[in-house]
């Protein structure tokens, strides 16, 4: 239901971006398409003014996610993140009494957006969902797949920038789907992604490398692991990286090879960028989706040329160039 959007934001994007004089900061651009994925799936039909002005307030909101002291005083940020967060929510609660009124009305399509399921949707007690619960959801579905989405796609076009093999073969795939494509299709099908095979393993390839440092959990029993006791109710951290990078698990760990997951199928517990179990990412699909989607258009159509292609790498709270990736996008035909 919402490749099609996914779609136009990606086309969109990539064709403003490429009629840039000037270089941009990639990762700040990367994430105005992320976030458009997960606004227009939750409200659908939106004008960009009123997106980028919830844009601007969740970034206020974001840049006190990392702080050190949560001080509610006016000057820091997490003061600053509070204020945003109610202009968030009354921009966020005018639209979704808008849509109860469309509901009500009859207004609303087959096609329904994710606020419209939500509305109509009961919890475990049979009640309808509180709007400040609809408001919490979308704050949670932006905390959880802007950021991480938006360096997913950095990362990725930084990788295969770097390794050309793997960028020609990964353009080679792309270009046999629109070939064996019928003439009257104009747009990407869920049958076309599932065929992206060795993009599939470009994108494993890349959340190995460089998924988030940890995630936490607590102990709900006594556990012990390997002569160690962990007592119920202790936090743990589960360090992602060090399972993804340990040779042991996976050889050359260091080394960019999307081939490797042509026979390679990682035992439990050695590759986990979206959790495991009842804590498995729900946006799992539809990020990867969202990644293929639009690695498809990128590798076939544009290219990238760093501005500062030595610049040193950060490692929190993920991996990227402490220039934000700094670059101009090209269309390849207009190279």
């Amino acid at each position: 239901m919402y490749l099609e959007r996914i779609e136009d934001i990606v086309i969109n994007k990539l064709e403003e971006l490429s009629s840039m004089k000037h270089p941009v900061e990639f990762l700040k651009e990367m994430r105005k398409i992320s976030f458009n994925f997960i606004f227009q799936i939750f409200t659908g039909s939106c004008d960009q003014g009123t997106i980028n002005k919830i844009s601007d307030l969740f970034d206020v909101m974001g840049s006190a996610l990392f702080s050190l002291m949560p001080i509610n005083v006016p000057g820091f940020a997490f003061n600053k993140a509070l204020k945003a967060r109610k202009k968030f929510a009354k921009i966020v609660q005018n639209i979704i009494d808008e849509r109860r009124m469309m509901a009500k009305e009859r207004q609303i399509g087959e096609k329904k957006d994710l606020i419209n399921i939500l509305l109509e949707m009961n919890d475990e007690a049979g009640e309808k969902l509180e709007d400040k619960d609809i408001i919490d959801l979308l704050i949670t579905l932006l905390f959880g797949g802007h950021d991480s989405i938006a360096a997913g796609m950095m990362l990725t076009i930084m990788y295969l920038t770097e390794h050309p093999l793997c960028l020609k073969k990964a353009k080679e795939e792309q270009e046999e789907i629109l070939k064996a494509r019928p003439p009257s299709q104009k747009r990407l099908s869920i049958e076309e992604i599932q065929k992206m095979t060795y993009l599939s393993q470009v994108f494993d390839e890349t959340l190995r490398i460089t998924s988030v440092f940890a995630t936490f959990r607590e102990a709900t029993t006594d556990a012990n692991i390997n002569g160690y006791l962990i007592p119920k109710g202790w936090k743990v951290l589960v360090w992602l990286n060090a399972m993804h990078m340990a040779p042991e698990h996976h050889s050359n760990p260091d080394e960019f090879n999307p081939s490797r997951w042509n026979d390679h199928n990682p035992t439990t517990g050695t590759f986990l960028p979206f959790g495991i179990g009842r804590r498995l990412c729900p946006g799992r699909d539809l990020s990867k989706y969202e990644m293929l989607i639009f690695l498809h258009y990128f590798v076939l159509n544009y290219k990238l040329e760093r501005i500062n292609p030595e610049c040193p790498l950060t490692g929190l709270p993920y991996i990227k160039p402490t220039d934000n990736c700094l670059a101009k996008v090209t269309k390849l035909s207009d190279a």
